[in-house]
């Protein structure tokens, strides 16, 4: 099959080309930033995966225009495209924030979205405004929210954590109690490929995830193994953590306020509708060995 990607130089292009590419698909790159995209859109593939567009800046220098213009209007550009053409499937990968900056309890897909950022309103208003257009017969739209994604090579919060464990440095938001979904790039190529697959699948919006949820102090025990390790976890108070993290809001510093939220808030993403839509019981790679993979990664 001949599959488009955009954003194909980043983090998830890069892994999902090359799983699709091993299974026997002919991927065709479309840069968005090439001013003449429009004029050399391939028009004979069989699904366009929509990757490209502006991530969630902790550091929070990004103007606000920018993820609309980015996020929103050239996802609204391309799916025109889409539409006037002979592409069956389009994916527009989106986000969990495009919905709940927090969580009280667990995502599903028919939540109603209440984004606070500039990041996750963008995310919204496309998914919005692409579910408002009449699909002509035989096409098919796929909303993909997809919720922290972990995999060799990807540098993040995952690693941050890691480089302090392996420094034997004791991790000091041990007090932060949380549960939260990750998924692996893996589960994500595995079931991106399924979908395209399963012709019958009906078009809609799905969660990615992998089955199980870990807590802040469970990631660093399973750092601590994979290292060799005993783990060590300091239970600073909380509203010392929080004063540390506000003077990273103004002067450079590994921990801010947006990451210290990423890393202690509980986010627990729901999967149940992907996988009873493509009959699967459990996804590939267990989050375990996923993270396990991911961490391993690191030293390498």
């Amino acid at each position: 099959m001949k599959i488009i990607i955009t954003g194909i130089s980043g983090f998830v292009g890069q892994n999902l080309n090359a799983y699709l590419q091993q299974k026997g698909d002919e991927i065709l790159p479309l840069s968005l930033r090439d001013p003449n995209w429009e004029e050399n859109f391939p028009t004979d593939a069989v699904a366009l995966i929509h990757l490209a567009g502006k991530a969630h800046d902790t550091s929070n220098t990004s103007q606000p225009e920018d993820y609309f213009k980015i996020n929103r209007d050239l996802t609204i550009t391309l799916f025109n495209k889409f539409l006037n053409s002979e592409i069956r499937d389009f994916f527009y990968f989106s986000s969990v924030k495009a919905v709940a900056d927090s969580l009280a309890g667990i995502l599903e897909e028919n939540v109603i979205g209440n984004p606070l950022t500039a990041y996750g309103k963008s995310k919204l208003e496309a998914e919005q405004h692409l579910l408002r257009q009449k699909l002509p017969v035989g096409k098919r739209l796929f909303i993909i929210r997809p919720c922290m994604i972990h995999g060799p090579g990807n540098k993040g919060n995952l690693n941050l954590m890691y480089k302090i464990v392996k420094k034997s440095i004791p991790w000091p938001l041990a007090a932060f109690h949380n549960q939260r979904s990750f998924l692996s790039i893996d589960n994500l190529n595995f079931l991106t490929q399924e979908m395209i697959k399963k012709i019958e699948l009906p078009s809609g919006i799905y969660n990615f995830a992998d089955d199980k949820a870990f807590s802040i102090n469970e990631l660093v025990t399973l750092i601590s193994e994979t290292l060799g390790q005993k783990s060590k976890l300091w239970a600073i108070p909380p509203s010392i953590i929080k004063l540390i993290a506000k003077i990273g809001d103004y002067i450079p510093f590994p921990l801010n306020s947006e990451r210290l939220k990423k890393l202690t808030e509980s986010y627990l993403v729901s999967n149940v509708k992907i996988k009873k839509d493509l009959k699967i019981t459990n996804l590939p790679i267990s989050s375990k060995e996923g993270l396990i993979k991911t961490f391993r990664s690191f030293s390498e």
